[in-house]
């Protein structure tokens, strides 16, 4: 049985570029998805937040029309390790045989500059043990640099929400940056494809998913790597 830590948001809204906020958090399926291929496949899933602050769930991505009249509030309050998360900064990564980060746009406004988190992504980049990002979670990695500067994830083959999922559910124009631009300005070789459809991509031990419907083909990918 392997141990994997799941890096999530600790963030409560989005900071819109007219100053307001959009109410957000974790995206419920990105996180509720993998941890139920993890947990059924026999491995262990761990709960770390900023400064271990509980994590809040996107309130669009609890409504039933958006997973499929699928209730997920129920499910997610069964999970009794998102009440009481590890602080990210006190995390240490040889406890754990693979590290996942849900999306939602929550990891925008805070994973994008946490340094604790930017040094745990470089450390398990570099250690090769499996590594899944997904949706607006690849946000995160814009904090992961080198002691030059670099970032770790330049040159590195991603895919994340991309800029037209963004213009289609209706935030692009109101958003600081969107994402699909700020990776490929870090040199991250971003490739998305036709928006909401199931996009994974595979770069070494780096997997990455570009939206809620990669979700579960991402863990898929992890599990093959855990064995």
């Amino acid at each position: 049985m392997a141990k994997v830590l799941f890096a999530v948001t600790g963030a409560t809204h989005w900071t819109l570029k007219d100053g307001s906020r959009h109410a957000t958090g974790y995206w419920a399926e990105e996180l509720l998805t993998p941890y139920q291929a993890f947990t059924e496949a026999g491995h262990e899933v761990v709960f770390a937040t900023p400064g271990g602050v509980r994590p809040t769930a996107d309130p669009g991505s609890l409504a039933p029309q958006a997973n499929g009249g699928r209730d997920l509030t129920p499910e997610l309050a069964r999970i009794a390790g998102l009440a009481a998360p590890l602080k990210l900064q006190d995390v240490d990564l040889a406890e754990y045989q693979a590290v996942f980060y849900p999306g939602g746009h929550g990891p925008m406004e805070d994973l994008a500059v946490d340094a604790a988190s930017g040094r745990l992504l470089v450390a398990a980049l570099d250690s090769g043990k499996p590594l899944g990002v997904v949706c607006h979670a690849p946000a995160a990695l814009l904090a992961a640099n080198r002691a030059d500067g670099t970032s770790a994830f330049a040159g590195r083959k991603i895919t994340a929400f991309s800029n037209e999922e963004e213009r289609q559910g209706g935030l692009a124009d109101k958003a600081i940056w969107l994402l699909e631009d700020r990776l490929t300005a870090i040199g991250a070789d971003v490739r998305v494809a036709a928006p909401w459809t199931p996009h994974v991509v595979v770069d070494g031990n780096l997997v990455t998913g570009q939206n809620p419907m990669s979700s579960g083909p991402l863990a898929a990918e992890m599990l093959k790597r855990l064995g």
